[in-house]
C-alpha cells in the first residue's frame, strides 16, 4: 500500500513538473558536452563568472514568465531597463543629484514605466504584444534622447563593480543569491498566493476567469507594474557591473529573455510555468552559448542552434500540455 502510494506521488511529481525535469535534462546534457571540451567549467569560480554576464537577463526573464504565465507578453522589458540606467546616469553624472537619489528616480521610472503598460493593456484594452511593441521604441528613444551617442561615467566606488562582490569566506558572489531570491519570492508568489493562482487563471481563460470573481484588470495592471520593477532592478545592477550607462546597452535583450522563459517549460499561451524552470533554462543557455564559444562555434551557428532548441521545446511542451489535457477528459466526465 504504501509502495503504490509513494509510486502515485513520483508518478503526480513527474507529471505537473515534466516541463522542468526536460528542462533539466538537456541543462545535464550541455553541462557534460561542455566540460569534455573544457574541463574548467567544473570550478566554481568559472560558474560564477559566466553567471555574471547573464544576471540581468535573467531579472528580465522572472517579470517574462510571470508576464507570459499570465497570457500576456511584454516586449519592452530590455528598454524599460536601458531607460533605468540612463535616467540613474544622467541624473546624477549630468544634474549632480546623489547616487542614493538617482536610483530612487530609476526605479521609480521602471515602476511608472510598467504602469503605463498594464493600463493601456489593461483598462484601454490594447493587446500587450501592440502596447509593448510601441512602449519598447518609446522607452529606448526616451533613453537615446537623454545620452545621444554618449556614455556616462564617474559614479561612486562604494556603487561599482557589483558583480565582484563575495560572501565572505566563500566564492558565492552576491548577485548569484540576490537572483536566487528573486526566484525564490517569484515562485511563492505564483505557486503559494491568490494572486499567483489568479495569474494562471488570466492565462488559461480570461473571460472564464472574469465570470469567477478575478479582478482581471487589476491583475494585469499590477504584474505590468512588477514587470517595470523588476527592469529597474535589472537596469540598476547591470549600470553597477559595467560602471557607464549606455541607451545601447542591453540590445535584443527582450527575445533572449522570452527564449529563456519558453526553454523553462513556461506555455507561450499561458497558462503555465514556473520560476524554477526559468532558473533552470537561464543556466542551459549559459553552458550552451559559453560551451560553444569555447568549441569556436561562429555566433551565426550559435544562434541558429539556440532557436533550434527553442522550436524544438516549444513543439515538445505543447505535446506535453496536449497529454496532460487528454488525461483530464476521462476524469471531467465522470464527474
Amino acid at each position: 500500500m504504501e509502495k503504490s502510494k509513494r509510486e502515485s506521488r513520483i508518478a503526480l511529481f513527474i507529471n505537473e513538473y515534466l516541463s522542468e525535469i526536460i528542462a533539466f535534462s538537456m541543462l545535464a546534457v550541455v553541462f557534460i558536452l561542455s566540460t569534455l571540451n573544457n574541463p574548467e567549467l567544473f570550478t566554481i569560480d568559472y560558474l560564477f563568472t559566466q553567471f555574471s554576464f547573464y544576471f540581468e537577463l535573467g531579472i528580465i526573464a522572472i517579470a517574462l514568465t510571470i508576464i507570459i504565465i499570465s497570457g500576456n507578453l511584454d516586449l519592452s522589458v530590455a528598454s524599460m531597463l536601458v531607460m533605468t540606467i540612463c535616467i540613474v546616469g544622467w541624473t546624477h553624472v549630468a544634474l549632480g543629484i546623489p547616487m542614493s537619489i538617482s536610483i530612487l528616480i530609476g526605479m521609480l521610472v521602471g515602476i511608472i514605466a510598467g504602469a503605463i503598460n498594464g493600463y493601456l493593456i489593461s483598462y484601454i484594452k490594447l493587446p500587450s504584444l501592440v502596447v509593448t511593441l510601441g512602449t519598447l521604441s518609446l522607452y529606448r528613444g526616451v533613453a537615446e534622447i537623454l545620452l545621444g551617442d554618449h556614455s556616462l561615467q564617474g559614479f561612486p566606488e562604494w556603487f561599482v563593480g557589483i558583480d565582484k562582490i563575495v560572501i565572505q569566506g566563500t566564492q558565492i558572489k552576491i548577485i548569484f543569491i540576490i537572483y536566487l531570491v528573486l526566484i525564490i519570492l517569484t515562485a511563492l508568489l505564483l505557486q503559494k498566493t491568490i494572486f499567483g493562482r489568479y495569474i494562471f487563471a488570466l492565462g488559461v481563460n480570461e473571460q472564464a476567469a472574469r465570470y469567477s470573481g478575478v479582478p482581471t484588470g487589476k491583475v494585469k495592471f499590477l504584474i505590468f507594474v512588477i514587470s517595470g520593477l523588476l527592469c529597474s532592478l535589472g537596469g540598476i545592477l547591470l549600470l553597477s557591473r559595467l560602471g557607464v550607462a549606455r541607451y545601447d546597452l542591453a540590445s535584443g535583450w527582450e527575445l533572449q529573455a522570452i527564449t529563456v522563459v519558453i526553454l523553462g517549460g513556461t506555455l507561450i499561451s499561458g497558462g503555465r510555468g514556473t520560476a524554477q524552470g526559468t532558473l533552470i533554462a537561464l543556466m542551459l543557455v549559459i553552458f550552451l552559448r559559453t560551451g560553444m564559444g569555447i568549441a569556436n562555434i561562429k555566433i551565426e551557428s550559435q544562434m541558429t542552434i539556440v532557436g533550434f532548441l527553442l522550436i524544438f521545446s516549444v513543439v515538445l511542451y505543447q505535446f506535453i500540455e496536449k497529454y496532460r489535457s487528454e488525461r483530464r477528459k476521462p476524469v471531467d466526465k465522470v464527474q
